[in-house]
């Protein structure tokens, strides 16, 4: 086992990552950015290496730098968390050039799954099923045109490369499809460099379900059931659960054996994701592999009691998977809600900001993976995410409502955030009767207009408390008949 860690990444997933290497003993290394100077990933670590400015492409997104600060520090493995390189083939290859393990699948895998017509390819030859669509990726319109009205419509516009919803449009009737080849083309050369787009029906109102999968280098494969994710904005998920609640015991074991079968075909190693939509006839369809450690593992540690991340590490290190299938099972009901630095009300645009007031949820069954701490300063260059705050009960309600208190308890002032939009989807009754779908927000939360005596309030009353209880003597606890944050709030709104 190596000893010592860079992490190529930032925010709560950094962080996350350097907790169980602590665990395990392994040393840290942090990067950053400019604007990162005082961030929690950096003040987390052992070491911290200064990358470049704010720009990802100076920083974060550099190769040469992360190798260079990894090699300066005595790293002996990288690992990329999520998003910025950890899906990228030629940084997979550039670590193993230098002499460094790299935490994830081979290059070689990466770039054969970073192509989604590719991963479809192999999963047709494999036997899965697959959702009907284009096998080529191209940036010809009349070509696209051709395979549309084979396909037929709806249909979508997707980038070969890339994932987090980007570079995907949907497509009604043929009058709409060379604008939404267009906009998904040229988003997708924005964000990916590679503007290539392919086709494929449009399911609907399918469930999005993904199969977490381990694999070592010695051959053994092993799935850790399935997460539901079908909440979501602009194709990207913000509210995820495990169960699901559509699928029977012979659902679950068909799909995990096809997820199994999937990492065969891809010759996999490491951790990774298989995705597939699931139809409300309940036909499932191979959709994509992630070839990382997804936003929403904590759902799965949560019911299954694995370290994702420890297991990550260990086959980087040439271990074998330290659980069989029969070993594995799923205990209770688990939730995540993805906090980030928007606003519901502006279209989910960033807010950027400063964190002029942090207080962060607790309690039996609560894990807040976090990247943020009061008083610093949520930057407009990256991914806006706070946190995942992730509920684990015995049912799906106890864990609905632990949410949902949870939710209540999270206060953070200076900047927007999605929270009242995730409390009001959680206490809706279509959620409440598990008919989620990947249309879920489109279909009953497109009105949605926050609670005007809610959230404000609520913080406020969080400060009053706590400016209450800083003034008491030392030592001495909160007097009896201290009024609680929610009996402040109850006195303000009556």
């Amino acid at each position: 086992m190596f000893n010592k860690v860079l992490i190529a990444n930032r925010g709560e997933i950094a962080v996350r990552i350097m907790r169980t290497c602590r665990e395990m003993g392994l040393a840290t290394v942090a990067v950053y950015s400019r604007v990162d100077e005082v961030a929690s990933h950096v003040l987390e670590a052992d070491e911290a290496v200064f990358l470049g400015e704010s720009d990802p492409l100076a920083s974060y997104l550099n190769i040469e730098r992360v190798i260079a600060a990894a090699r300066a520090m005595g790293a002996q493995a990288v690992h990329p968390g999520y998003g910025f390189l950890a899906e990228n083939a030629e940084f997979a290859t550039a670590c193993q050039d230098a002499g460094l393990v790299f935490v994830g699948p081979p290059p070689k895998v990466i770039h054969n799954l970073g192509s989604k017509t590719n991963a479809r390819q192999i999963m047709a030859k494999a036997g899965l099923p697959v959702i009907p669509g284009s096998m080529e990726a191209t940036l010809d319109f009349e070509s696209l045109s051709a395979s549309a009205r084979e396909i037929g419509y709806p249909l979508l516009v997707k980038a070969m490369a890339g994932g987090g919803g980007k570079g995907i449009r949907v497509v009604e009737e043929p009058g709409q499809l060379r604008e939404a080849c267009e906009l998904a083309i040229s988003e997708a050369a924005k964000a990916f460099g590679d503007g290539r787009v392919y086709l494929e029906r449009k399911l609907i109102s399918p469930r999005h379900v993904e199969i977490q999968i381990l694999a070592d280098m010695q051959g053994n494969i092993v799935h850790l059931f399935e997460r539901e994710c079908s909440i979501q904005r602009r194709n990207q998920k913000i509210i995820e659960e495990t169960p699901c609640p559509a699928l029977t015991p012979e659902m679950r074991y068909a799909m995990g054996q096809t997820a199994v079968i999937a990492a065969l075909a891809a010759n996999y190693v490491n951790a990774g994701t298989v995705e597939f939509l699931l139809a409300p006839d309940g036909a499932f369809y191979f959709l994509e592999i992630n070839t990382r450690l997804q936003v929403e593992h904590t759902i799965t540690e949560m019911t299954t009691g694995v370290d994702l991340v420890r297991c990550q590490l260990e086959i980087a290190a040439g271990l074998p998977l330290s659980l069989t299938q029969e070993e594995l099972s799923q205990r209770g009901h688990a939730i995540e809600c993805r906090i980030y630095a928007e606003d519901p009300l502006a279209g989910f645009l960033p807010s950027p900001g400063q964190i002029l007031y942090l207080r962060q949820p607790s309690g039996p069954g609560v894990r807040n993976d976090c990247g943020i701490c009061q008083g610093c300063q949520i930057p407009l260059e990256y991914d806006p995410i706070l946190s995942k705050l992730v509920v684990h009960a015995r049912t799906r309600e106890e864990a609905r409502q632990r949410m949902l208190r949870a939710l209540g308890d999270y206060v953070v002032l200076g900047i927007k955030t999605s929270i009242p939009f995730l409390t009001d989807v959680l206490a809706s009754q279509p959620f409440i009767a598990g008919a989620t779908s990947t249309d879920f927000l489109e279909k009953y939360m497109a009105d949605w207009r926050p609670n005007p005596k809610g959230a404000d309030l609520a913080s406020l009353a969080y400060i009053l408390i706590d400016n209450l209880r800083s003034q008491a003597p030392h030592g001495v606890g909160q007097p009896p008949g201290w009024p609680t944050p929610w009996q402040t709030l109850g006195q303000w709104i009556m």
